[in-house]
């Protein structure tokens, strides 16, 4: 990015959870307006529209690019996309918003994320999200996406010892930072003990992975602004994109070291060259935790940590609130929830309101940068950002 980058100038963050009644064309219009009406703007200033929804067949309506023109027919001849890349979906929404802005196309781009997942059966969403893997190879998994990570995190035991300890540390921390969270799905401080005891109200789920080790099916919707920088620092707020970076490595898990994000590892390389920054300047970090043993993998990736020894940083409490780089102080997708193609935009609006000093209990103090991986798959996509606020 340049000096000149986009901006985040307003948001609006749905609860996610299950929602029964929740109705898509609804719940889209509803984040959109109030994204457009905190960003200080009138409809007719938007210029593009951008929605992130994974979907694979969780809905039956699978063309949802104009749905937004239901609740606000004046966006109507507004050229609007639907973005897809697995679980980091949201944050591929953002990136098409950012080219839109960096080509001068578009002044203020509406970012959408959303997905209503309960609608299904929990086996039912199981399958639709195995979708998200190499089906030649890992699609016959019994257990759906929890069975990818859990045989992940048997590799990595395999490797480097048994982090079972360290995975109940990561549970507990982003249960325990989901209780200041307004948004969350679960608001519920479970404690250590609970995470790390197998037992009827958590038991394995897929390999070495308990229920606690696992993000929830979620329903969500959420809408952010990015306008034009020039335009943006004259507004009521603007929280810069510093950096932006994008990376993809190969589908299959057999091509790859599946106890190491390389891809991820790359996109962190590419964001902090891009942003004149260390790891050292950061002041806390939302990452893309939809099982506890990807927390920890990413926690190497980000190079808090040499490989096979991320469990020393979270038991050392440096991932903490009170710690040297806060991770997850929103919970997490572990206790927010991951809502598949709201996750990115929510990432990003949770990090967003951290930079700006406007995320009230989850407020980690005097927070300048702010760091963003969001991943889709078991690091295939892999999307990182460090926000800034400039206005």
């Amino acid at each position: 990015m340049t000096a000149h980058a986009p901006c985040i100038t307003g948001w609006h963050h749905g609860r996610f959870g299950k929602f029964d009644a929740m109705d898509p064309e609804t719940s889209i219009g509803e984040v959109s307006i109030s994204a457009i009406t905190h960003a200080g703007l009138s409809v007719e200033e938007i210029d593009s529209v951008h929605l992130g929804t994974f979907n694979g067949g969780l809905l039956y309506q699978d063309f949802p690019s104009s749905l937004v023109f239901n609740a606000i027919p004046e966006l109507r001849f507004t050229p609007s996309v639907r973005v897809e890349n697995a679980c980091a979906t949201g944050s591929a929404a953002i990136h098409s918003a950012l080219h839109a802005i960096l080509s001068g196309k578009s002044r203020h781009a509406l970012v959408i994320g959303f997905e209503k997942m309960s609608a299904l059966p929990t086996v039912e969403v199981g399958k639709i999200l195995l979708k998200c893997c190499y089906a030649k190879e890992e699609s016959n998994v019994v257990g759906g996406f929890a069975c990818v990570f859990g045989q992940i995190a048997q590799a990595y035991f395999d490797r480097y010892g048994d982090q079972s300890d360290a995975l109940a540390m990561i549970a507990a921390k982003n249960h325990k930072n989901g209780t200041s969270n307004p948004y969350a799905h679960m608001q519920k401080d479970v404690g250590y003990d609970f995470c790390r005891t197998p037992s009827d109200k958590n038991p394995y789920v897929a390999g070495p992975l308990k229920r606690t080790d696992c993000s929830l099916i979620s329903d969500g919707a959420v809408a952010m602004i990015i306008s034009a920088y020039d335009v943006a620092k004259t507004m009521q707020r603007a929280v810069q994109f510093r950096a932006a970076s994008h990376v993809n490595d190969f589908l299959p898990l057999s091509r790859r070291d599946p106890t190491y994000f390389e891809g991820g590892a790359f996109a962190w390389q590419q964001a902090l060259t891009e942003s004149g920054l260390t790891l050292n300047d950061l002041s806390l970090v939302e990452t893309h935790d939809c099982f506890t043993i990807a927390e920890l993998i990413e926690y190497e990736a980000m190079g808090l940590a040499k490989k096979g020894e991320g469990a020393h940083i979270i038991a050392e409490g440096i991932t903490t609130k009170e710690g040297r780089l806060p991770v997850n102080p929103s919970g997490g997708l572990k206790s927010k929830g991951h809502p598949v193609g709201a996750t990115g935009v929510s990432m990003h609006i949770m990090a967003a309101m951290q930079a700006a000093h406007d995320a009230h209990d989850m407020q980690i103090p005097n927070a300048r940068y702010v760091g963003v991986f969001n991943m889709g798959g078991a690091a295939v996509a892999n999307y990182t950002s460090i926000l800034e606020r400039i206005a």
